[in-house]
């Protein structure tokens, strides 16, 4: 494997599973939540009210990692549980979630990788019920030239490290997302566009084996 490709690999699982091939350092006792401002709650509760809602959704993405280097792609979700990030070109990569794990191929290689969907920040987003008063943590609430950033993390310390969704708040609408790993690794996603689409077949986020079996068309 190519240097290139074991950094696009590496960006990859960092976007849908930080750091999970190596194993997490240890981490401090979680820290008790902060209070939030009623402010903050009726935000965060008109958060939680737009993502419930937002069931199926296409968009293009910019992805960032901590060293400024970028890629792009399609981005795929359907609520509960389903998401899928096609890269673009010369990129081979393929990651979904089927609700249950998250594959991620590698189509030039033909490999495929597959992680517990629970154990990454990115399940507090597909979760059937979104709830960031209960088994989540809401951490901060803030506000930036019209845009919200809400950040948030697992409560249980099974899904390590932090999720920010950032959206718009006039009118209220989902504009991307950085990941924090427990090793304190940040990759950013942006979304340029992101439309409510028609719903895949299930099959759809379902990633088979590269080496026996072609795997679903993005354009469809």
């Amino acid at each position: 494997m190519t240097l290139r490709r074991h950094a696009l690999l590496g960006l990859a699982l960092a976007v849908i599973a930080p750091r999970a091939i190596a194993a997490a350092p240890e981490t401090p006792p979680p820290q008790p939540p902060p209070s939030l401002s009623s402010e903050d709650s009726r935000e965060v509760a008109r958060i939680v009210d737009y993502l419930q809602g937002l069931t199926s959704a296409r968009s293009r993405f910019v992805q960032t990692d901590a060293r400024g280097a970028q890629s792009e792609g399609i981005f795929y979700l359907q609520r509960p549980g389903r998401a899928r990030f096609e890269y673009d070109p010369p990129s081979g990569l393929v990651i979904a979630s089927d609700g249950r794990n998250v594959t991620v191929v590698d189509r030039r290689l033909r490999t495929k990788h597959v992680y517990p969907l629970a154990s990454t920040p990115l399940a507090l987003f597909l979760a059937r019920n979104i709830r960031l008063d209960k088994g989540v943590v809401v951490r901060q609430v803030s506000r930036d030239g019209g845009n919200v950033t809400v950040v948030a993390e697992d409560a249980r310390g099974k899904a390590k490290g932090q999720i920010a969704l950032t959206l718009t708040q006039s009118p209220l609408a989902l504009t991307g997302w950085s990941v924090k790993d427990a090793r304190g690794g940040v990759v950013k996603v942006r979304l340029d566009g992101l439309t409510r689409a028609a719903p895949h077949d299930p099959g759809f986020f379902e990633l088979p084996n590269p080496r026996t079996t072609p795997y679903p068309d993005a354009s469809r």
